[in-house]
């Protein structure tokens, strides 16, 4: 148990003549007593085995039939362990921002929507991928076969003919995608062929022609498969995996929730079979993996802001060592979503980043600040914080001293559900660098009804009035909740957050016998 290779003790007993299982059970137990590290019981046999298994199950100490059941329940821990460790790993900080105008592309998405059926076209679909920030190649329509020439010609050659339909889902199925087209004669060979086999095929579908676009090479590259899916039970979920024709053949795919940050993004492709082939393997140059992730990040944005996208595909995705590319796109629409009012992001199992709390305050020396939401990403700002505070203001934050500098203790901090929880911090940019001037933190009941509310100044910026420029704004965010009720708890000798909240009207409620003041606010 003093090696520190051993993570766990697995004890196994069978009945001997020479054997006492009650005792030993007894030493176990002692030993247990002494250890951190987990000890878990394999207590073989039948009636002389019940005192030991009593004694083992009295002093905490799991008992299994099998070692083997034994070794399965220490692996779950083990499962669970570094589950955690992924869930609460300091993510990079190189966020996805969009300078766009949503209520715009809002304007926008309705406008590719409101056409007959529930499957936009490829080109529709493709735009509404664009605009957010993903890279496609744009096909080009054309109902006949010298309408095909004639794009393909001011496209250059090689092109790639694909089949035209608002009922085809699956473009291989019918024999309705030609690669490689190099001149006149071949597009139209393959116009005909297409649009002949389709009709063939599905003879009840609407045929309105092809699409031409230009011909990746994808021999330079890994063909993958992005996708969102509405399930009725977990919301919105996403999927990457290998793509191409083979996607459904061999089940490479990786499930995450939208929205998606770097870290979780990165977990998904690094548990796919073929993340060897986007790092390169054996000669081939590695693929665009940044880009990879921000591709995925984007989309997780995109379906985030759609609860109308029922379903979405990207396949192939082309990913080279330069660049990312949708090859082909296909977006179902949920009608019954469609014009529906539901709260906002009601079909994610996750709350996105809260950017609408994101604003610019000025300060009273005559500076400036940004407010925002804390993000897992912030961990070393707020070490940083927390280093520029004097026990004194840990103490009167937290009515107690701990070890700020654990990772295990920060993911308490930064981690939070945006809907119930959300801590805002006070940022300012000095010499390139960004630091953080404060928190302020509100956590509310599940109902919304009652908040608490604390908040925590560094040294360098205390008495500047940033304390009340987060009490102001926090009391702001949970009006917009719909709070009815602000709670905070303060130490008596902290007569600095006691005048914050005196100003704004709180109640004053001291503690008769102990050294805390218990203030609250109703918001009605």
């Amino acid at each position: 148990m003093d090696d520190r290779g051993v993570d766990a003790l697995l004890v196994i007993i069978t009945p001997q003549a020479m054997t006492n299982p009650t005792a030993i059970a007894k030493e176990i137990s002692a030993l247990a007593a002494t250890t951190p590290k987990p000890i878990l019981a394999a207590w073989l046999g039948a009636v002389r085995m019940q005192e030991g298994l009593r004694i083992l199950n009295d002093a905490g100490i799991p008992t299994y039939t099998t070692p083997e059941q034994g070794v399965r329940a220490f692996m779950t821990l083990v499962g669970y362990s570094r589950n955690l460790e992924i869930l609460y790993e300091t993510p990079k900080d190189i966020p996805v921002e969009f300078t766009l105008d949503r209520q715009a592309l809002r304007d926008r998405f309705d406008g590719l929507s409101a056409g007959p059926g529930d499957v936009l076209s490829e080109e529709n679909s493709k735009a509404l991928l664009e605009a957010y920030g993903i890279a496609t190649a744009r096909p080009v329509p054309a109902a006949t076969a010298e309408d095909a020439v004639r794009a393909a010609e001011a496209m250059g050659y090689p092109v790639v003919l694909k089949i035209l339909s608002p009922d085809i889902t699956h473009k291989s199925d019918v024999g309705g995608v030609v690669l490689d087209l190099l001149g006149r004669e071949a597009v139209l060979a393959a116009f005909a062929a297409i649009v002949g086999r389709a009709a063939a095929l599905r003879p009840e579908v609407r045929i309105d022609g092809v699409t031409v676009q230009p011909m990746a090479r994808i021999e330079d590259g890994v063909q993958m498969i992005l996708g969102a899916k509405k399930d009725a039970t977990f919301g919105t979920v996403l999927m990457a995996g290998m793509g191409g024709t083979a996607a459904e053949l061999f089940g490479d795919r990786a499930l995450g929730f939208p929205p998606l940050n770097e870290r979780l993004a990165r977990r998904m492709i690094e548990s796919l079979k073929i993340y060897p082939l986007l790092q390169g393997y054996r000669g081939r140059p590695a693929m665009a993996v940044p880009k990879l992730l921000e591709t995925l990040m984007r989309l997780s944005y995109l379906v985030a802001d759609y609860p109308e996208i029922a379903e979405l595909d990207i396949n192939p995705l082309l990913v080279t060592p330069d660049a990312v590319l949708a090859l082909d796109a296909r977006v179902v629409l949920d009608r019954a979503a469609m014009g529906r009012k539901a709260e906002p992001f009601a079909h994610l199992a996750l709350r996105p980043y809260p950017e609408e709390y994101v604003r610019e305050v000025a300060l009273p020396d005559g500076g400036t600040c940004v407010l925002r939401p804390i993000k897992p990403e912030d961990e070393p700002l707020w070490m940083e914080l927390l280093a520029k505070c004097s026990r004194e203001s840990i103490y009167q934050r937290f009515r107690g001293f701990f070890s700020w500098t654990s990772h295990e203790v920060a993911v308490r901090y930064c981690y939070i559900d945006y809907d119930r929880e959300l801590a805002i911090v006070a940022e300012i940019e000095e010499n390139d660098r960004r630091s953080l001037m404060g928190v302020g933190r509100l956590a509310a009941d599940p109902m919304k009804k009652t908040a608490e509310y604390a908040v925590l100044v560094g040294d360098p910026w205390q008495d500047k009035g940033l304390g009340g420029i987060l009490t102001d704004y926090c009391l702001e965010i949970a009006r917009d909740w719909g709070v009815r009720k602000i709670v905070a708890v303060t130490n008596s000798d902290n007569p600095r957050m006691v005048a914050v909240f005196e100003k704004r009207g709180f109640a004053i409620k001291p503690d008769p016998e102990g050294s805390f003041i218990e203030v609250s606010k109703d918001l009605e």
